[in-house]
């Protein structure tokens, strides 16, 4: 099984967060794939489960979430370890025999995306270090 999770517009995701009647973990899950890159800011809810540990930590994943409707990885650029990530998550899914009508997606530019747009909206970034992005990441 090979599995490329598509790439979702950062607005996708505003949606849900904006949304009252959705919660994270419940409706929707984030996981934010970055390591040392994690601190500065980070998208609110987001799970921190570095790429690295992926795999260690897919049995988790699974039994937590498998059953929410939407799950969206990303990284600092979501070019490499968020696009991994998602389809380490969705093998592992099929290895272990459960089948779910689960969205498996990846958040288009990343968390450097995210911040270009939102670092401003209270309300869409916690943990905010402006310092940290001044000069670009």
């Amino acid at each position: 099984m090979s599995f490329t999770a598509p790439l979702v517009d950062s607005e996708e995701l505003v949606k849900l967060i904006r949304d009252p009647t959705k919660q994270v973990g419940i409706d929707y899950v984030i996981v934010d794939v970055r390591d040392q890159d994690f601190i500065g800011g980070n998208i609110p809810g987001a799970l921190n489960i570095p790429a690295n540990q992926i795999v260690d930590s897919a049995t988790e994943l699974v039994q937590k979430y498998s059953k929410v409707p939407e799950i969206y990885f990303h990284c600092a650029l979501s070019q490499v370890r968020g696009p991994k990530s998602a389809r380490i998550y969705k093998e592992y899914l099929h290895l272990q025999g459960i089948t779910t009508d689960q969205q498996v997606k990846v958040i288009r530019g990343g968390f450097e995306g995210w911040q270009q747009k939102y670092k401003d909206e209270k309300d869409l970034i916690e943990n905010y270090d402006p310092e940290l992005w001044a000069n670009g990441w």
